[in-house]
């Protein structure tokens, strides 16, 4: 038989390297080690240091009701604090509701006290968490025409109310004087708005107009916002990352659960209705790329996960066994 000529073998083989290096990458399962086993527990949050999680549990597996740690590399299980509130991200206050409107914020560092109206609500707190946010929101009637005013506080303050909503919420901070929110122009609307709130000057920024907002998240330095648009036109519906600062959103090509890892990387988990382990993919908001990290050799039960405050390590509650696991992130 008749050889080729050379010139066709090499382009036959460059075709098949450039074929190779544009196939996707086969992804690898991320080992994980379980730090809870027996399902517990859900709701598992990472301590500020990363270094351990923090979780709700009580009697018959432990001997009294309160928040447990257990190292993120597993091991003994201890009491972090006896009783139950809301604990701010780094730990330095405690939020417990009483049973009117009062609610007591208590600094942990020295025992210092003072209340807010919140009806029992949880506060929205800046990263340095010396001023706050909260909501207070009609009880009755549809949720689309309820009125929702916003206040802010600085620590040891009275509050202040710096807007007021129509079937509205309250995002976060994106910074110590900038906050996230979403709501109606008016009770007849169709359309919300979401839209970022200087509390100082007042002035208003509207990053987009939908029929909803759902899992609104902005990046730990407040740079990109992500969310979910559903049950709108199909122009508006799926994913979204936007600048905080404005311009034009973008639609991200995979649809799912999503975290922000660091100040430009979120990660996500996508849909995946044909079963199976759950991947586990990043974005880079800043490059605009995608990258596959692995898979768990597992499904995440509930969208019960969440990343380390460095970035570094990933927690989620397994389907297989209900036990909490954490990976280490490529």
């Amino acid at each position: 038989m008749k050889r080729p000529p050379v010139s066709i073998l090499r382009r036959g083989l460059g075709a098949l390297a450039l074929a190779a290096l544009t196939l996707p990458a086969v992804a690898a399962t991320l080992p994980s080690r379980a730090v809870l086993s027996g399902g517990c527990c859900p709701g598992a949050v990472w301590t500020p240091d990363s270094r351990a999680l923090l979780f709700l549990d009580g009697p018959p597996a432990r001997a009294t009701t309160g928040i447990y740690q257990v190292p993120a590399a597993g091991g003994t299980v201890t009491r972090r604090f006896s009783s139950v509130a809301y604990f701010s991200p780094a730990l330095r206050w405690a939020v417990r509701p009483g049973p009117g409107e009062a609610t007591t914020l208590e600094r942990l560092a020295d025992g210092r006290r003072f209340t807010l109206p919140t009806y029992g609500a949880d506060v929205a707190w800046t990263r340095a968490e010396t001023r706050l946010a909260y909501v207070r929101s009609a009880t009755t009637g549809n949720f689309d025409r309820r009125a929702t005013r916003v206040f802010v506080a600085d620590v040891f303050g009275a509050p202040r109310q710096v807007a007021s909503l129509t079937g509205g919420s309250l995002h976060g901070w994106l910074n110590d004087t900038t906050l996230l929110l979403s709501g109606k122009p008016s009770a007849q609307a169709r359309d919300r708005e979401l839209f970022t709130l200087d509390v100082r000057s007042g002035a208003r920024r509207v990053l987009r107009q939908a029929l909803n907002f759902r899992s609104v998240t902005a990046s730990p330095d407040g740079r990109f916002v992500a969310y979910t648009v559903a049950f709108d036109s199909a122009a508006r519906n799926g994913l979204w990352v936007q600048e905080s600062a404005g311009g034009a959103p973008r639609e991200l090509s995979t649809f799912g659960s999503y975290r922000w890892r660091d100040a430009r990387r979120l990660l996500l988990i996508p849909l995946n209705a044909a079963g199976g382990p759950h991947e586990l993919r990043q974005y880079d908001a800043a490059a605009r790329t995608w990258a596959t990290l692995g898979d768990l050799g597992d499904q995440v039960r509930s969208s019960d996960w969440s990343v380390s405050p460095d970035g570094r390590q990933l927690h989620y509650l397994s389907a297989r066994d209900g036990n909490v696991r954490v990976l280490a992130l490529p």
